[in-house]
Formats: structure tokens, sequence, C-alpha cells
């Protein structure tokens, strides 16, 4: 009876979250943290809980898509892993393999037109785990609908490191002028192809930190990010709707900041006209959150801003 009770309060609370959640973020990154301490707490090994942590997996690809998210990155193997006992490291790998060659001949994959794509250190990885890589990739390759990037032999560091690398022979090489190295130059030799700016991360197990994890893409968005306690395995759909409403309230805030900032700006200014002073924010458009438009601003918006300057040039 309680078990029923908890499953019916559940469901209600999850109809009011989606009823609070009137959009989505294009891309959200995952932390798949506690899956070997929800094995612990099970009675099993590791591999058990891994094993579980793929069924979230899934379950998480089908809620992004019904949401409206567009892209999903999911740390499931970090560099730090390969330091893990030689039993835990390749009974994770055997489970890698094994689910890169399914997700390649899932019909929900096909019929969704999910983008599978490995980003990381791949030749690290295991003959089998790259195979597995390469086949998944090559069955998705031309599907656009959604993209699910599989973060293997993957750290944050090494990513920028390689970059810069990569950038550096090219000036010495006389390839590339050092006035030419801009933020869309670092990202073309991040990845093969591009990946979109982090706009929420998720770390579910407990701990409060990103772990290296997409840091140009994420920490360069300022990205929204949400922790919560339940290992991995038992993350639920109410858990993914509340990291969903913590993105959309970040949003909000941004918004009242790129209107409260133009605001001042045309205050600053003083006695203009609103068309003259939409002109001249659009000027110092630079000093704006990216991706913020002058547009963004009503007259509504402004109208406090506009009754100050009023007040002020009566008092002149």
């Amino acid at each position: 009876m309680f078990t029923w009770v908890q499953r019916r309060a559940r469901a209600a609370y999850e109809r009011l979250l989606r009823r609070e959640i009137s959009g989505a973020p294009t891309h959200v990154a995952v932390i798949q943290d506690g899956n070997r301490r929800y094995a612990s707490k099970q009675g099993g090994d590791a591999p058990d809980g891994h094993r579980a942590g793929a069924e979230t997996t899934e379950r998480v690809l089908n809620w992004c898509q019904d949401m409206g998210v567009e892209e999903l990155t999911l740390y499931a193997f970090s560099t730090e892993n390969f330091d893990r006992p030689d039993h835990e490291r390749e009974a994770l790998f055997d489970l890698l393999e094994e689910k890169l060659y399914e997700f390649g001949d899932d019909d929900r994959v096909h019929d969704g037109e999910v983008c599978i794509r490995v980003i990381g250190d791949r030749e690290r990885l295991p003959e089998r785990v790259r195979e597995a890589t390469a086949y998944a990739e090559r069955r998705t390759a031309d599907y656009d609908s959604f993209t699910l990037n599989v973060a293997l032999a993957y750290g944050g560091r090494n990513e920028l490191l390689g970059a810069a690398r990569d950038v550096a022979r090219a000036v010495e090489d006389g390839e590339l002028d050092p006035e030419d190295v801009d933020v869309a130059e670092i990202e073309s030799r991040l990845y093969d192809q591009p990946v979109r700016d982090v706009d929420l991360i998720i770390r579910t197990g407990g701990d409060e930190r990103t772990s290296n994890f997409l840091p140009w893409h994420a920490n360069g968005n300022e990205a929204a990010v949400f922790f919560c306690t339940p290992y991995w395995p038992e993350f639920s759909k109410v858990d993914f709707l509340r990291g969903i409403r913590t993105y959309e309230s970040r949003e909000e805030s941004w918004r009242r900041a790129r209107v409260k900032r133009a605001a001042a700006l045309v205050k600053a200014i003083g006695g203009v006209e609103l068309a003259e002073a939409r002109s001249i924010i659009d000027r110092f458009r630079g000093s704006l959150p990216e991706e913020s438009s002058v547009e963004d601003l009503s007259a509504d918006d402004l109208r406090i801003e506009e009754m100050d300057v009023e007040s002020e040039s009566s008092m002149d």
C-alpha cells in the first residue's frame, strides 16, 4: 500500500514539474556518478552497477528526445578511470563494446535519427572498443535529428592541451597566422565535428564538482549545473525534470541581467530617445552576454529607466 502511494505521489510530482517547464536546453551533459556505490549498496560488484547504469542511460536518452533536447553528452569513461583495477576496467570495456554495437543496431536509434559520436583520446582504448566505436559512428553518421556524444578516455585538460599543441604546430609550420587564432579556430581543432555549447550539466551521486568535463563548451558558456544525490542507476525522471527546471531558472536570471545591464546603459547615457538608445546599446553589444540582443529589450523593459531620465531632466 505504501509503495503504491509513493508511486502515485511521484507521478503527481512529475506532472507538476512538467507543467512548470516551458522549454528545454539544447545540450545536456551528464556525469554518471555512483554506479559502483550503487552496486555496493545492493550487495553486488562494480560491473553490476555499470550495467544498471547503462539502463538509466537509455531512459535518459528517451527523456531528452521527448523534451526537445538536441544533444546529449555522457561522461562514460574518464582518463582517470584507467587507474582502476584491471578486472573492473576490463569489465567496463566489455560493457562499452556491447552497448556501442547495440546502439549501432537499435531501431530506436535509427527511427530517431540519432547520430552517435565518441569524444576523447580513443587511441588509449582497447582495439575492440575502438572497433565498436567506429561501427556505431559509421551506422549513424548521416543522422542529424539528435546527437549522442559518448566521452571515452576523456579529460578536459587533455582536450584543451591537444588543441593548443595543434595550433602551435600550425603556426610554427606557417600554416596559420597567430592573428587568425580565434574561438572558431580552437573549436575546429577540438573535434572533427562541431559540439554545441553546453547549457546544463547534471551530476549524480552527491558530489558537487564538474570533474574536468567539457571545460571549453560548459565553462565558456557558463552552463547551469544540477547536482543531485541519487546514484546514476537510481536517477529518475523527476530528477531529470528538476535539472531542466534549474536550467530554466538560470536562463530567466540571465534574461533579467541582460535587461538590467542594457537599461543601465540607457540611464547612464540620459536624455535620449528610445530608438536612439537602442542604437547606442547595439554598439555596446560586446558588453552583453553572448547571444543577447538589443531586440530583447521592449519599451516595457526600459520604461522605468525612461521615466528616471525624464525625472532627472525636469530637475535640471
